[in-house]
Parts: structure tokens; C-alpha cells; sequence
């Protein structure tokens, strides 16, 4: 739905042209494949202390598409921290828990989305596969 309506949005605002949404929707696409990728690649190394690196490395995959790629990858961990929060406040009521760490990820997340380098946020010893 959001999709739609910012499609409508910007194309009555801005006048984009058709050739320029296609080309928009693919890197959202793409994106989104980087966001997951760099999701799954999370949940295969189970490694301690890496998620911020992960979610750095996922926006900086996904914005170097383009800023179809940098939409989908705010718009996918946007939602992904405001999901944790509700079920943080279901788990552990309304204490605060968790509040720290979204912050933190939410800052891996525009780190990675502004084109700074993920590596920041490796821990030593994650396999160089990833």
C-alpha cells in the first residue's frame, strides 16, 4: 500500500516519467533482495555481536542500487524495528525494553544507507564470507 501511494504521490508531484519508475522499481527491488540477503546471511552466522553490521551492510547494499534501492531498504528496516517494539511492549510491557538496541540499529541502518562503510560495525573474527 505504501508503495502504491507513493508511486501516485511522486508521479503527481513530480511529474517523474515512466522510464524513471521502472527504473525506480527495480532498484527496489534489487534492494530488497539486498536487505534479505543480508538477513539471511545474519541468521546463517549466528555470530555475537554482529547484527549492527549486518544491518549496515544490508542499507549500504541496498541504497548503492540507486534510491529505489534507498527507499526499500528504510522502508524495510523502519518496519522491522517498529515491529520489534510492539512485540518488545507485548513481552516486556511498557519498561524500555529494547529501546536502546533499536536505536542502535536504526543508526547501523542510516550509517549503512548513507554510503559509509559497514565495516564499522564488523566484530573481529566473523568469517570473511560475509
Amino acid at each position: 500500500m505504501k508503495l502504491l501511494v507513493g508511486i501516485l504521490l511522486c508521479s503527481l508531484v513530480l511529474g517523474v516519467s515512466s522510464q524513471r519508475w521502472l527504473t525506480f522499481l527495480k532498484e527496489a527491488g534489487q534492494g530488497t533482495r539486498d536487505m534479505w540477503r543480508a538477513y539471511s546471511d545474519m541468521r546463517e552466522a549466528n555470530y555475537k555481536n554482529s547484527d549492527k553490521y549486518f544491518h549496515a551492510r544490508g542499507n549500504y547494499d541496498a541504497a548503492q542500487r540507486g534510491p529505489g534501492g534507498a527507499w526499500a531498504a528504510k522502508v524495510i528496516s523502519d518496519a522491522r524495528e517498529k515491529s520489534q517494539r510492539i512485540t518488545d511492549l507485548f513481552k516486556f510491557g511498557d519498561s524500555g525494553h529494547g529501546v536502546e538496541d533499536s536505536k542502535a540499529d536504526q543508526a547501523a541502518n542510516e550509517w549503512g544507507r548513507s554510503g559509509k562503510d559497514p565495516n564499522h560495525f564488523r566484530p573481529a573474527g566473523l568469517p570473511d564470507k560475509y
